[in-house]
């Protein structure tokens, strides 16, 4: 399959991309019209305009900082390459920016959005259509169910990178399960090009597609060659290039930062020093230095206090350590509640009560829904995807699919990676629902798969409505 072959629109699928092409531009007009006045406009610190400014949910307006001003503003060793595939997008907005006198960064980024959304739209139709084999109606359904969770939906108009890595990975997924159909393995070239792309944007994406190429090759794919140089090797590089970039990029205005700090801590303690001499009228200086660490160590201590009682401190869970990145980790949130309120509840169906909050400024960990029919909806889709499951055991496709799932879980709800706002990655694992339910599709027989296709019809319809609702009151300023 050739690159043009893969992105070409064919002839079944044109009415649903216009209808998806149009859905997804009016999504992410949301997003370019409550934020056009502050964004459009030059400023001297985009990073401190968008980050103060732009606040949806949890997710940062990096890609707009990049955007504007290109810097390795995102955590190179969660996305090494991220900055760089922004470039070209950078060089198009300064140009724009000399001719017009304006920041394009919103249409550019949201043009980047809708290309992943509507790509991440179709390569999942086909995963429905060609890999699992149940009818148009059927895939545009579970499609659009994809796209009526709630994390998803609002990933597709947000300036982050999860939009981005879904694309990746449901193209991983419809390559991978084509090539299992054709009976092919992945070859070299194939798998290092999709490794370089997911864990550019996000690095721990990369190990699906080594899974994706552990299922697909199967013992093939334990080959020296192939594990040296489609695993070993392109992990080691782009690991090392993560490094390399720190060092060059983010070491110095660390450096730069902390000497800055200290400077300013040394003028206040020398202000101090002077505050004590003038006003205790006494010019032993010995007494004075005293006088300051005793006033510093308070001043430290009740900043300690005020920030302990913050949002962000509050729902940062305790970490199994305090290393480099063990200190992400979180083992105190508690995990039957995150799954039910904010796993399959808040990822797939907005909660009313803090809406779009975010957990490190005035949203808590746990909110619950108004409406126990809410908690229904979440029963249904869980039990749709268990049956979806089951239906899909034998199929190698679904365990591949599976296997991104477990991983994340794996992260997330076992290690506590980002657990305390662990709906913002939904849209790294929401598809398993959809292609599990596809199989169930394809399993039930010609009376049960009409009421299937009203059940679910009836859930899409719901979460669409319910779910666009709440976005575009919050977009809008209605909440």
């Amino acid at each position: 399959m050739t690159l043009l072959q893969l992105f070409r629109i064919r002839r079944e699928e044109r009415n649903l991309s216009c209808v998806a092409l149009i859905l997804l531009t009016i999504y992410n007009a949301l997003t370019i019209v409550r934020y056009y006045d502050q964004f459009s406009k030059l400023c001297d610190n985009y990073s401190n305009l968008f980050i103060k400014t732009f606040h949806v949910s949890g997710f940062d307006p990096l890609t707009y900082v990049v955007v504007s001003n290109w810097d390795t503003s995102y955590n190179v060793y969660r996305h090494p390459l991220l900055a760089f595939f922004m470039f070209p997008a950078n060089q198009l907005n300064q140009g724009l920016m000399l001719l017009t006198g304006m920041n394009w960064v919103q249409f550019i980024v949201a043009a980047i959005l809708i290309f992943c959304s509507f790509y991440s739209f179709l390569f999942l139709y086909r995963i429905e259509r060609e890999i699992i084999h149940i009818k148009a109606c059927d895939a545009i359904l579970l499609s659009m169910m994809l796209f009526s969770f709630a994390y998803v939906m609002i990933s597709a108009i947000v300036p982050d990178h999860f939009i981005m890595s879904m694309m990746m990975l449901l193209l991983t997924l419809y390559l991978c399960g084509i090539k299992q159909k054709e009976g092919k393995t992945m070859s070299i070239p194939e798998t290092v090009i999709l490794f370089v792309f997911t864990a550019g944007i996000s690095l721990n994406n990369g190990i699906k597609t080594f899974l994706a190429a552990f299922f697909t090759n199967e013992k093939r794919f334990f080959n020296w060659k192939f594990l040296l140089f489609a695993v070993i090797l392109p992990s080691a590089l782009i690991w090392g290039g993560a490094r390399m970039e720190y060092r060059h990029f983010v070491w110095p205005k660390e450096m730069a930062r902390k000497e800055a700090k200290m400077k300013k801590d040394k003028e206040l303690r020398a202000q101090i020093v002077q505050q004590y001499l003038d006003t205790a009228q006494v010019k032993d200086s010995t007494a004075a230095v005293a006088a300051m660490k005793k006033i510093a160590k308070k001043r430290a201590f009740e900043k300690y206090q005020r920030d302990h009682k913050k949002v962000w401190n509050i729902n940062t869970g305790k970490p199994i350590a305090k290393g480099e990145f063990s200190r992400w980790t979180d083992i105190s949130t508690p995990r039957s509640i995150t799954a039910v309120e904010n796993l399959f509840g808040e990822g797939l169906l907005l909660h009313q009560d803090h809406l779009m909050g975010d957990v490190l400024r005035d949203r808590p960990v746990i909110v619950k829904y108004k409406w126990w029919w809410n908690y229904l909806i979440e029963g249904l889709l869980l039990l749709l995807f268990v049956s979806g499951l089951l239906c899909g055991l034998r199929m190698r496709f679904m365990w591949m699919t599976m296997s991104f799932f477990l991983f994340d879980m794996a992260l997330h709800m076992g290690l506590g990676f980002g657990i305390n706002e662990v709906y913002i990655m939904t849209a790294h694992w929401a598809y398993v629902i959809p292609i599990a339910i596809g199989y169930l599709f394809y399993r039930a027989g010609d009376m049960l798969r009409p009421w299937l296709r009203g059940i679910v019809g009836l859930l899409v319809t719901y979460m669409f409505i319910y779910n666009t609702w709440l976005l575009s009151s919050y977009m809008m300023g209605i909440v």
